[in-house]
């Protein structure tokens, strides 16, 4: 029981803090046995990826899906691979409206707790199905695992502090069968039994207006000065709420300071007063809040938390700009984790080394079956296929699923590069998105890449800061582009500078010839022409954020920006925010 006084805590019953150390000492042991046989699965990479298979193929046998595909009589990865084709989503559209109908047993052998809306990152948003075995997975070969190495690197996240976790609770609509429709990604419906562990009091969860329960969510993480940890799906949603923050620090203190909820809200009347009571006067806080405040914001997240030890979010793939630019500012000197890779269709990886600062990520093979395709062959309409045990370090892959919620052989469009191996298994970084590649001439400069070259320009811009980014060929939009040769719009929001030279957009241009070669080939040709960049007002992508979402099931927990535009009206959008 000494962990309970490893720190001193304020405002916690003993009951509180005695249901924190259960649950810490429960997922612990769970995340111990969970790591331990994943390791012992590493060693025998084939073995167990062939029972995973045949476990998924013999779960939906009897399906419409499965008869037509004869998963009854498969008994070994080759025969799967030889009769079923690989596939993309216009394979399954059809069967998932049947399933959204509510017809049984037509993909999978159960109803669908979800039809379960995809990101739409590299295109419009995609409904597939989610089970029970999708969310169980989730949680013991993802959470617990994660859990046990974050415990491992950072021993200090076992205090029985708090989280500020920054998460929504999402609109769902019903099906003809009354199946809901929305995300399957950690919502508060989904984490209820985890909820006391958060500063978040419960009937901050009934807000929908994610504006107004942000502001919730930082009022009563800022009342809590032993906050141990910031945790979000994805380091995005973190960045958003420094930038809040730094909108709203002035109400957010007098709220402290005077013990109320900010009557701009717009709140159920029975909300408020269930917030109202939790609320008493703090004028010793507020005045600890407002002399950092008044300091600046670099830094900021360790001045108003001492003894905050980690923010947990995912900060690879779209999400890697949001992360580096909460260590550069609002987080200096906090340690940040990135646990998983995962996406709609499942846990793909976990993240075992949270110390390393690249991010890689160890995959799961009794999550998915998986299989590869080379990157040379990613054009292919049926590429053969390379099985988890025959991959090579250094090279890139497009990954295939065999999921547990009825995708077999399923491109997802994500291209991995294998780092490294762990007894027998991979070791990933992930790459781009296919749908994210910018290619007006062939050229294909992946996401990743474009990144890297974009940041590297910004150092050359003195002053500017880099906020968000996002890229739209001009062909989307046509004679509003501007010149006729085929070219890319970059749209930038930088602090720091109110504009730039021309010489100084070319930059742009020059850095991605020096890091492409076929984009710089292209550019000698004539058959590219000069990249364009606009300078977008501040909360451009705020507001581009909240109009995406608006135009689809997305909700902000599964958020990603999109780095390749390819909808007409948001480039719109973004042209009518360029001021420079």
């Amino acid at each position: 029981m000494a962990l309970l006084w490893k720190i001193k805590i304020e405002n916690r019953s003993i009951s509180s803090l005695l249901t924190q150390y259960v649950a810490m000492k429960a997922v612990c042991w769970l995340g111990n046995r969970q790591r331990n046989r994943l390791e012992n699965d590493t060693q025998n990479i084939h073995r167990v990826q062939e029972e995973t298979l045949l476990k998924r193929l013999r779960k939906h046998s009897d399906t419409v899906y499965g008869k037509l595909y004869e998963f009854g009589s498969i008994e070994d990865t080759e025969t799967f691979r030889q009769r079923h084709p690989v596939t993309d989503y216009d394979h399954y559209e059809k069967f998932v409206e049947r399933v959204a109908k509510g017809e049984q047993k037509v993909l999978i052998s159960e109803k669908p707790l979800v039809l379960a809306m995809t990101s739409g990152t590299s295109g419009s948003s995609r409904m597939l199905l989610s089970t029970r075995d999708t969310n169980t997975e989730f949680f013991l070969q993802g959470v617990t695992v994660c859990l046990d190495a974050m415990r491992q690197a950072f021993p200090a996240t076992d205090c029985l502090q708090k989280t500020l976790k920054l998460f929504y609770s999402p609109l769902f609509r019903q099906s003809e069968a009354g199946i809901p429709i929305g995300p399957n990604s950690s919502t508060p419906a989904s984490s209820r039994h985890m909820l006391h562990l958060y500063t978040t009091p419960a009937p901050v969860y009934q807000v929908l207006n994610e504006r107004d329960a942000l502001y919730l969510h930082l009022l009563f993480g800022l009342k809590d000065r032993n906050l141990g940890m910031l945790e979000s799906n994805f380091c995005s949603t973190v960045f958003y709420a420094f930038r809040a923050l730094q909108e709203h620090w002035k109400d957010l203190v007098v709220d402290v300071e005077v013990g109320r909820i900010n009557s701009g809200l717009n709140l159920k009347a029975d909300v408020r007063c269930a917030l109202e009571k939790l609320m008493k006067p703090d004028p010793e806080r507020a005045s600890e809040l407002t002399a950092q405040f008044e300091e600046g914001f670099e830094g900021i997240a360790l001045r108003l938390w001492p003894q905050l030890h980690l923010v947990l979010a995912v900060d690879s793939g779209s999400n890697q700009i949001y992360g580096e630019m909460l260590r550069q500012h609002y987080c200096k000197n906090v340690p940040f984790y990135s646990p998983f890779y995962a996406a709609t269709e499942g846990l793909i990886g976990v993240n075992l080394w949270p110390l390393q600062e690249s991010r890689q990520y160890l995959l799961c093979p009794r999550s998915m079956f998986l299989e590869f395709i080379p990157e040379e062959d990613l054009d292919l309409e049926q590429p053969k296929t390379l099985l988890i045990e025959q991959l090579q370090e250094g090279h890139n892959y497009e990954l295939l699923v065999t999921n547990a919620s009825g995708l077999f052989r399923y491109r997802i469009g994500d291209v991995v590069k294998v780092v490294g191996f762990h007894n027998q298994c991979p070791k990933v970084e992930f790459q781009y998105r296919r749908g994210q590649m910018l290619s007006v001439r062939g050229e294909k400069v992946s996401e990743w890449l474009f990144l890297r070259t974009l940041k590297r320009t910004v150092t050359q811009w003195p002053g500017a800061r880099l906020i968000d980014y996002s890229c739209v060929e001009s062909g989307i939009l046509g004679s509003a582009s501007g010149i006729a040769q085929p070219h890319y719009l970059v749209f930038v929001e930088l602090k720091g500078v109110r504009n730039l030279s021309e010489e100084q957009r070319y930059k742009l241009d020059h850095c991605l010839q020096e890091d492409s070669d076929i984009y710089r080939s292209f550019r000698m040709k004539g058959s590219i022409g000069p990249m364009r960049v606009h300078l977008v007002r501040d909360g451009t992508f705020q507001e581009l954020k909240d109009r995406m979402m608006a135009f689809s099931s997305v909700s902000s927990n599964t958020f990603k920006m999109q780095r390749v535009m390819r909808r007409r009206e948001f480039a719109d959008f973004l042209l009518q925010r360029a001021f420079s």
